[in-house]
């Protein structure tokens, strides 16, 4: 690449760009989409300045609360939380808004409702926040049938439903991350413009991967399946190199990875959390909905992961997701074990 020329291109695909020509395909578009957003975008700017300043503004201690999950809070989490909710009212285009931190849904008043239910995980792996790992926010956008007196029914839909999915990651640079179901595509923070710009068009996801993704400490909990899948990766029978082992522990950095260089990331469900870890709505959902729009597979162990129904919605599921074939090799290691 050319990087003094690229640095001189005028013609830069900026986000906002990219979102209005992706309208203009729709005649029918009232624009509505492109202004929520554009307030996601906002969000995620406004997020990714607080977590690059954190340390000196004193963000990263705790809040001294404990969210629905019986995770504490940290400053940051509560931050982001309050900046997404306020973003996503003001776009006047949503109707429901379901986040991590939030116990219950929020229902939009009457005078500011529109079209839209957003679910979201403000600020994923704040965990990691005090050692300066990536972390990021996930989100994915459900068309809602009547907005004028909605029901939580029109978030507890299967992930397949979702009109766009996304996620933005605070790391070395800032990337956002979407996919409106036609492909996926990402975009990079220029600072000194304040602007996303597409640097990653039409992300494929390869067929094969040559890296698994996985907390290991759990192993002793894990069902056979799951159990054989890593012990095929570590030690194959046929021949190949091993998988290399690469785990973050913060979810969006892990999918960010296993989107771009292939291979799988699993989170099962184990002896001291049968119903998996992660939560269906605002971290399954958005991230199956990215792997399939790339070319790979999202399952839960029982089927695929975009068709759950969830309950609650802070349901949790677990997860196998990332390259086609990695994760056909689990599909087929969960039917031997269905056949015994």
């Amino acid at each position: 690449m050319d990087h003094a020329a690229e640095a001189n291109r005028t013609d830069l695909m900026t986000i906002t760009r990219f979102v209005l020509n992706e309208q203009s395909r729709h005649p029918e578009s009232r624009g509505d989409f492109t202004i929520l957003l554009s307030n996601i975008v906002l969000g995620c700017k406004f997020v990714c300045t607080a977590v690059n300043k954190a340390g000196l503004a004193k963000l990263i201690g705790l809040a001294g609360e404990t969210n629905v999950q019986g995770e504490e809070q940290k400053k940051l989490d509560v931050l982001s939380n309050d900046v997404f909710v306020k973003a996503l009212i003001s776009s006047g285009r949503t109707c429901i808004l379901v986040s991590e931190e939030d116990e219950q849904a929020t229902f939009v008043e009457p005078s500011k409702r529109g079209r839209y239910a957003v679910v979201f995980d403000p600020l994923d792996g704040s965990s990691n926040i005090d050692c300066g790992v990536s972390i990021g926010t996930i989100f994915g956008i459900y068309m809602v049938k009547d907005s004028i007196e909605p029901t939580l029914d029109e978030v507890l839909q299967p992930g397949k439903n979702m009109v766009a999915a996304g996620y933005c990651m605070y790391g070395s640079s800032c990337t956002f991350v979407l996919s409106t179901g036609a492909g996926v595509n990402g975009f990079t923070l220029d600072p000194s413009l304040g602007e996303f710009i597409l640097t990653h068009p039409d992300i494929k996801i390869p067929k094969k991967g040559k890296i698994y993704s996985v907390n290991e400490g759990n192993a002793k909990n894990w069902d056979g399946p799951t159990a054989k899948y890593v012990e095929r990766c570590k030690f194959p029978k046929d021949g190949s190199s091993p998988k290399s082992l690469r785990y973050i522990g913060s979810m969006v950095a892990d999918v960010h990875r296993t989107l771009l260089y292939g291979g799988i990331f699993l989170y099962p469900a184990d002896k001291k959390s049968p119903n998996g870890k992660l939560r269906v709505l605002y971290e399954v959902f958005p991230m199956s909905f990215l792997m399939e729009q790339a070319g790979g597979q999202a399952f839960t162990g029982k089927q695929r992961a975009l068709d759950l129904v969830p309950m609650d919605i802070h349901e949790r599921s677990p997860i196998f997701l990332g390259s086609y074939e990695d994760v056909e090799e689990v599909k087929a290691l969960y039917a031997a074990e269905d056949k015994k």
